[in-house]
């Protein structure tokens, strides 16, 4: 019975980590698909649209981000699906829902905090100044194709969970610690968004969401601070020119 059992179990892990792979293959492919596909799906997007390159670049970049990132989404829970324990990795019981979407809003304070001393450390120690290229290039993107907006506040977030905290996180927590499965797994949450001036940010980030996941056991919790964190930048930096206009607007109502 006892080996019964423990073929059971190696069976399961040794799913987990096809699963794993498969979704970690995905997101790389994902990742890297615009190099070869970016450039025809420009010209289709020039020709259904009758725009010039210049004009179409945006819709272009938008729709693309937003169409690979559905894609890859959807073939990755898709995968997970298949995998019914791929999310039990570990013992005891999960904290309830309630808990789990309070820890969720809680982590996105905990995130903007974690932000905030970041930018202070970098400005102190480093002479980094606050701004992100990176932030700023994918609100540029936004800004031409509000379609993208759903890949940067919904797909992405849960992608990146998805990767960062169940498949790096994950698989590292169960066969180390918690420290070092969230500092491996954040770093490379990190690297990933090719800002290296503000790393350090992205780390705090990656750091933080690993510990929502740790404590709660249940993805969605990181996922909804992520997706709040996201979607507070985006509103924020989007619509900065409507948001000052109203605050101007009810200065004056005063």
């Amino acid at each position: 019975m006892e080996r019964i059992l423990t073929v059971t179990n190696s069976q399961k892990v040794n799913k987990h980590k096809k699963t794993a792979l498969y979704v970690l293959l995905i997101y790389i492919l994902m990742q890297i698909s615009g190099k070869w596909l970016i450039e025809p799906f420009h010209k289709l997007v020039m020709s259904t649209t009758g725009l010039a390159s210049a004009q179409a670049a945006p819709l272009t970049q938008g729709w693309y981000i937003a169409l690979s990132f559905a894609i890859a989404l959807i073939l990755s829970l898709f995968l997970t699906s298949r995998d019914k324990t791929f999310w039990d990795i570990y013992q005891g019981k999960k904290e309830t829902i309630p808990l789990s979407i309070m820890w969720g809003i809680i982590g996105f304070f905990l995130v903007f905090i974690g932000q905030m001393i970041g930018v202070a450390i970098e400005m102190a120690v480093f002479g980094i100044q606050g701004g992100s290229q990176n932030t700023a290039d994918i609100v540029a993107i936004a800004k031409g194709a509000p379609i993208a907006i759903l890949a940067i506040v919904v797909f992405g977030p849960i992608l990146e969970e998805f990767i960062f905290r169940r498949v790096i996180f994950g698989s590292l927590v169960q066969t180390t610690n918690f420290w070092i499965a969230a500092i491996v797994s954040a770093i490379f949450f990190a690297l990933i968004h090719r800002d290296f001036s503000h790393i350090l940010l992205y780390t705090i980030c990656g750091l933080i969401f690993a510990f929502l996941y740790h404590k709660t056991k249940r993805i969605w919790t990181s996922i909804i601070a992520h997706v709040m964190l996201n979607g507070f930048v985006t509103l924020v930096q989007v619509y900065a020119e409507q948001l000052q206009k109203l605050l101007d607007e009810l200065q004056k109502m005063q």
